[in-house]
């Protein structure tokens, strides 16, 4: 019994030893980082899954922002949630009507809904508020036109063009 307890007054503690198959726990003076962070480079690999569980953490740490909301329909396109999508990117754009990435992620989920005349005129609002300096927004706008002035439409090459705010842009490619 006394081994016990002199066990636990040595330097290491009761904690996890260097060589525990445990992950090891957060320092407690650190920081975690951002969701939104985690997320985005998740989106970016293509884990929508793995990216819809970071932007849940966000949404615990900040709220459902406009930015959590985009996040969280972005992810869910790309898991194919399309009405879910729809629903979080009409939130975040009654939260923030003025941010262009938003009005084109909700025009890819009105493209990939065969909404097309709702798609273009969502296109036409964030190639405005965008000024006409994203080529992503302006080949989905054309993509949308083009759908809309033709009803018989071949869509063989439909590459839809998510946009975020910073570095990167997603590519939603639908499959043959």
């Amino acid at each position: 019994m006394t081994s016990f307890a002199l066990a636990a007054c040595t330097a290491g503690g009761l904690g996890t030893s260097s060589d525990s198959p445990y992950a090891p726990s957060r320092a407690p003076n650190k920081n975690a980082v951002d969701g939104l962070v985690v997320g985005h480079r998740l989106m970016a690999a293509g884990e929508y899954e793995l990216a819809y569980d970071a932007f849940i953490r966000a949404a615990a740490d900040q709220g459902m922002t406009a930015d959590v909301q985009s996040a969280l329909g972005t992810a869910n396109l790309g898991l194919g949630r399309l009405g879910q999508a729809e629903k979080l990117l009409r939130d975040a754009i009654e939260l923030d009507p003025t941010r262009p990435e938003i009005w084109n992620n909700l025009g890819v989920v009105l493209m990939e809904r065969d909404k097309n005349a709702e798609a273009e005129q969502v296109f036409r609002k964030a190639y405005a508020l965008d000024n006409g300096q994203s080529d992503s927004i302006r080949d989905n706008l054309r993509l949308a036109l083009a759908k809309t002035n033709n009803s018989a439409y071949d869509g063989s090459k439909q590459d839809y063009k998510l946009v975020r705010r910073g570095s990167s842009d997603y590519v939603i490619r639908q499959t043959p």
